[in-house]
């Protein structure tokens, strides 16, 4: 039972792979500890969004993942 993770930007740099497998079930603190510090800090920043199976959460402490969701972590967008 896994749930996938995929980076995306600069996150996917701090990761050091687009995407990765981790254990279900997962809520919003499983998901921090389960990153590396670095990564985890990215994910709690204010910029930095979470979608779960494709739709932003407004909340990321309302967190719910479960076997074969899709946790997207979407860092700020900039553009020129």
């Amino acid at each position: 039972m896994a749930v996938k993770l995929v980076f995306l930007g600069k996150l996917a740099d701090l990761a050091g792979s687009d995407d990765r497998a981790i254990a279900a079930p997962l809520d919003w603190a499983g998901l921090l500890s389960a990153l590396e510090p670095a990564l985890a800090q990215a994910a709690q920043d204010d910029t930095t969004k979470i979608a779960l199976n494709g739709a932003l959460l407004t909340d990321k402490a309302a967190l719910e993942a479960h076997d074969g969701d899709e946790i997207a972590l979407l860092p700020p967008v900039s553009g020129g």
